[in-house]
């Protein structure tokens, strides 16, 4: 299974190597800018222009959790390998790390200059890495909220 989004607003499953759309989901009000599944294949999380990070349960076809406090476009988002946390990057400068279970922003990482346009969870740790428009990476430990 294949994963996208697009500017349509939407996300589509395809089958690989056929290329059939399997699942299509829409709730999202501007482009997308990134999605990916949870580590346990029954959801998923995307990213969009409309400022919002999303949940998806692939079960029941629909968005379960919309999860806001970015001011400008999610540029990105990762799951962590254990499932429980989402993290997003931002157009507004800042990163967030999401505690799925609590539905809430654990974590806001600061010091970026510009936009931050990706962000991915180290396999099996508590590091982030952040690209930036201002021409930089970061590595951070999310449990010090510190750049390494």
């Amino acid at each position: 299974i294949v994963l996208s989004g697009g500017d349509d607003r939407l996300w589509k499953t395809w089958g690989f190597p056929d290329g059939n759309i399997l699942l299509t989901g829409e709730g999202h009000t501007d482009w997308l800018s990134g999605c990916c599944f949870r580590p346990s294949g029954t959801q998923l999380v995307t990213s969009s222009g409309d400022t919002t990070v999303r949940i998806w349960d692939l079960s029941r076809r629909g968005c379960i959790l919309t999860l806001r406090g970015h001011s400008r476009a999610v540029r990105g988002c990762s799951w962590h390998s254990c499932g429980d946390f989402v993290a997003s990057a931002s157009m507004d400068g800042t990163s967030r790390i999401w505690d799925v279970n609590s539905e809430r922003c654990r974590y806001t990482l600061r010091g970026h200059q510009g936009s931050v346009n990706s962000i991915e969870f180290l396999p099996f740790s508590s590091t982030v890495l952040t690209s930036s428009a201002d021409k930089t990476l970061s590595l951070w430990d999310v449990r010090t909220v510190s750049r390494l």
